[in-house]
């Protein structure tokens, strides 16, 4: 793949700290945010994980604003407001680009995926003729779907190739069969000069090759391989000895 790290759509993440008004408020307090300076990211996958409160969502979606996109998912051109819980980050945030610009982009999130399936459905149903939003993701209702299958039918039909694409915890919409589907969907669109930036818990999705995983701790982020971050040590304690765990767990 001649896709270089000079031609990625992002390169790396930058936070104005001297802009700054507090490192003891939300979101600046947070651990992945308090530590920032600049960040650099994949020039095909980024997987950004740690615990919950950590922060890695919130840069996430930061980022995902400050490139363009609404603050609850979709495309480029979706600006609907369901409820205005974004922090303001992104206005403390500088995006390094690389010289190619990308012609396609998503923001997907499994939090308020179903506020944009709500709003296509309200675009749609305002549209003379076709085409409707609808047929780029498949063609059916993702209200007549399952959480799960919707959130895929976006996956597999709306992203196109040669774009930016930003998902948040997808894991939590996908079964275990589907995450490894998904392994083999991100290649494919990979190999379609397309850039990603995933947080997620899951092991499975973290497993992409040479992808870059950065781990988001007290102690700020920090690079890290598959074997080597929290989930995958605690998925693979569960595994090894189960009952042993469970014993521990129960029992005390």
């Amino acid at each position: 793949m001649e896709f270089l790290r000079n031609t990625q759509y992002i390169r790396s993440v930058k936070l104005q700290r001297d802009r700054v008004p507090s490192f003891h408020t939300f979101p600046f307090q947070l651990p992945s945010i308090a530590t920032l300076d600049e960040l650099f990211l994949h020039p095909y996958v980024t997987f950004f994980v740690g615990e919950n409160g950590m922060g890695k969502s919130t840069l996430l979606e930061a980022i995902a604003v400050a490139a363009g996109f609404n603050p609850e998912g979709g495309s480029f051109h979706f600006n609907f407001s369901t409820y205005d819980s974004h922090s303001n980050l992104d206005d403390y945030l500088t995006l390094i680009k690389g010289v190619n610009r990308p012609k396609d982009g998503y923001f997907l999130r499994a939090e308020t995926f179903y506020n944009v399936a709500s709003n296509i459905e309200e675009l749609d149903s305002d549209l003379a003729a076709a085409p409707r939003i609808i047929d780029s993701y498949g063609g059916v209702s993702l209200h007549q779907q399952s959480h799960g299958e919707s959130f895929w039918a976006t996956f597999m039909n709306r992203l196109q190739g040669k774009g930016i694409y930003l998902m948040d915890e997808p894991e939590a919409a996908l079964s275990p069969l589907r995450q490894l589907s998904m392994l083999s969907r991100i290649h494919e669109l990979v190999g379609q000069q397309s850039q990603f930036i995933i947080a997620t818990h899951s092991p499975i999705i973290m497993a992409y090759p040479n992808a870059q995983i950065i781990e988001f701790t007290e102690g700020g982020a920090k690079e890290t391989s598959l074997e080597e971050t929290s989930h995958y040590q605690m998925m693979k304690q569960f595994f090894d000895d189960k009952d042993r765990l469970l014993h521990h767990l129960l029992n005390e």
